[in-house]
């Protein structure tokens, strides 16, 4: 690791509580039902934590019984890659404007796209729609 990389390690951490660095920055899971979104229905879009691009809106959320956050659709700011970590084969997803962990997107999902991607709260921050 050069240099400028622990330095930005080190604002992560200062930016970041201890929980959401170990899920954003070194791609830890929350436990499931634990997180404050896997049960949460207002209308707004869910941002990514650590750089506040948008990833998800409440339309495309739904309840997969998993207890982590669900949904069907992501925007453009959500990179997919090869996981093969812990035995498995995966999809992760990251942020993709500054590739911060969010979870893992799965082919078991709802219509129309038949996609989950089922994301740890941590790695989000919701803003609610607001009202004119």
């Amino acid at each position: 690791m050069s240099q400028s990389d622990e330095g930005g390690e080190q604002i992560w951490k200062h930016k970041l509580s201890p929980e959401q660095y170990k899920v954003c920055r070194c791609s830890a899971t929350e436990a499931p039902f634990s997180g404050a979104y896997w049960d949460h229905h207002e209308s707004g879009l869910y941002h990514c934590v650590c750089c506040e691009a948008p990833l998800f809106s409440s339309q495309h959320k739904f309840d997969s019984g998993t207890g982590w956050p669900s949904f069907f659709q992501a925007t453009a700011t959500v990179s997919e890659q090869v996981d093969r970590s812990h035995g498995m084969v995966r999809t992760e997803i990251r942020c993709a404007s500054c590739q911060a962990h969010l979870g893992h997107v799965f082919e078991d999902g709802p219509a129309p796209s038949g996609r989950r991607y089922c994301v740890n709260s941590l790695s989000l921050v919701f803003r609610g729609l607001t009202k004119v």
